[in-house]
């Protein structure tokens, strides 16, 4: 069964499920909740925190704990549970362009030669073997479930701008191929927009707010904060996404012609400050939070066809 993650510092999604990057380990079962996980005798439960960020995800177990909760969703999802059986895993994952060509050896290489891994979800036991793990460049792979809509193959340059949680990814292409040597991962992801805010309100108004709340505030979905907290938070986000294009302008990166393809859950969350801007030509979002993740399906069934 083919199983595709994409591994967010804030978020990780899946074809079924999108879940915060954010785990509690005890050595206890919790009393009460659901979507418990128990591997090596230790128990594990989502959580809203996020695990701070990491730029090698392979230095300890915690995003492979993480997979084995999306590994459990997507078979969940998919009606492939069987009690007893040992269930043969194929993964794809994928990394952010700049940091793809170091370590996608080593991220695919920390899922495989673990043998029979055997855990718990939910009350159910799992047995699965992960056999093969095939990384993909962020990115990229998001613009495989909208390249034949959007005739990318015909339109001579576009752009693709990933904001994720720490990183924002830009990719340019040409006729629909990769032009790699105009690409790079910024650090420049929401997660330095919550801190920026989140400092500035502590400081300013003596509020601990959280992330989601900055969330509720850009979406629009709460008015409780005040119209000096939201003040705040929008004119924040438009100082951000400014800060972020005249970087992409320092690199020469042009917003203004050809196609702007924005992907990710940042993008999504900042679209109306996007828009607003007046720096882009034709933007175009894609309205998917986990393209990357159904991409990584696109370019591993590519990759079996061209064998």
């Amino acid at each position: 069964m083919l199983v595709c993650v994409d591994h967010g510092n804030k978020q990780i999604k899946t074809a079924s499920r999108v879940f915060t990057s954010g785990l509690v380990e005890s050595d206890t079962r919790p009393p009460f909740g659901d979507n418990i996980l128990f591997y090596r005798g230790k128990y594990y439960t989502l959580s809203d925190q996020r695990i701070p960020y990491t730029r090698d995800k392979t230095e300890d177990d915690r995003f492979f704990i993480l997979t084995l909760f999306a590994i459990a969703y997507e078979i969940n999802a998919a009606g492939q549970y069987a009690p007893d059986r040992l269930m043969n895993i194929q993964l794809a994952v994928g990394l952010p362009p700049a940091h793809y060509g170091t370590q996608y050896k080593r991220f695919a290489q920390y899922f495989l030669n673990r043998g029979v891994i055997g855990f718990e979800f939910n009350g159910r036991k799992y047995s699965i073997c992960i056999t093969e793990a095939v990384c993909f460049p962020q990115a990229l792979a998001a613009t495989a479930p909208v390249f034949k809509r959007l005739q990318l193959g015909t339109v001579a340059k576009a752009t693709v701008i990933d904001i994720g949680g720490f990183t924002a990814d830009y990719l340019s292409l040409r006729y629909g191929a990769a032009d790699w040597a105009s690409c790079d991962s910024l650090e420049n992801g929401v997660i330095t927009l919550y801190n920026r805010l989140l400092s500035k309100i502590r400081a300013d108004h003596d509020l601990l707010l959280e992330e989601t709340d900055i969330d509720s505030i850009l979406t629009g979905c709460s008015t409780e904060y005040g119209s000096e907290i939201q003040t705040l938070v929008e004119r924040g986000a438009e100082s951000f996404v400014a800060d972020l294009f005249r970087t992409l302008r320092e690199r020469k990166i042009e917003l203004r012609t050809g196609k702007v393809i924005f992907v990710g859950g940042g993008s999504l969350l900042l679209r109306k400050q996007i828009e607003k801007s007046g720096k882009v030509g034709t933007a175009i979002f894609v309205e998917e939070i986990g393209a990357n993740a159904s991409g990584y399906g696109l370019l591993y069934a590519a990759t079996k066809t061209s064998r």
